[in-house]
């Protein structure tokens, strides 16, 4: 597979494009909360919308709309999409719990010794209002592509 065959390739260049535009939406929105730019959020999981969510939602309706919904690639689309944002909802955010209240456990275990620690991340899933935000965003790449790009 060559690169010209990579930029025909509509489903997953909606998924890129969906992935990067949450990436980049993620800065302003952050940025309405804490009044700082945390220009780190370009490389990091979490936050509003889900990226995982944006790119397997618009490269999974990328896949129905340019090679038929009846496609067994996009029944395995689908499959995998429901996996991610399960996920990205579910075990990350609690993932990402966990590590709030060991981070919280170590602060008051270690109040005063100098024992340096590195704290867990605890930013690493999302609420399903980040996932739904990403699969809306999905969805209108796509589609929006889609229209443009028959």
């Amino acid at each position: 597979m060559n690169l010209a065959d990579l930029l025909q390739n509509k489903a997953l260049i909606a998924g890129l494009i969906a992935w990067l535009l949450a990436q980049v939406i993620k800065l302003p929105l952050d940025f309405l909360r804490t009044r700082k730019w945390n220009w780190s959020l370009m490389l990091t999981t979490g936050g509003m919308p889900s990226s995982h969510s944006s790119l397997m939602t618009a490269t999974t309706l990328a896949i129905g709309l340019y090679h038929g919904f009846g496609n067994p690639l996009f029944a395995l689309g689908v499959a995998i999409t429901m996996i991610v944002t399960y996920d990205a909802a579910g075990v990350r955010q609690q993932a990402g719990i966990q590590a709030q209240r060991i981070n919280l456990l170590f602060d008051e275990l270690l109040r005063g010794h100098p024992i340096n620690q590195k704290d867990l991340r605890e930013v690493i899933g999302h609420t399903p209002l980040e996932v739904a935000g990403g699969i809306l965003l999905g969805i209108i790449v796509a589609s929006s592509q889609w229209m443009i790009w028959k």
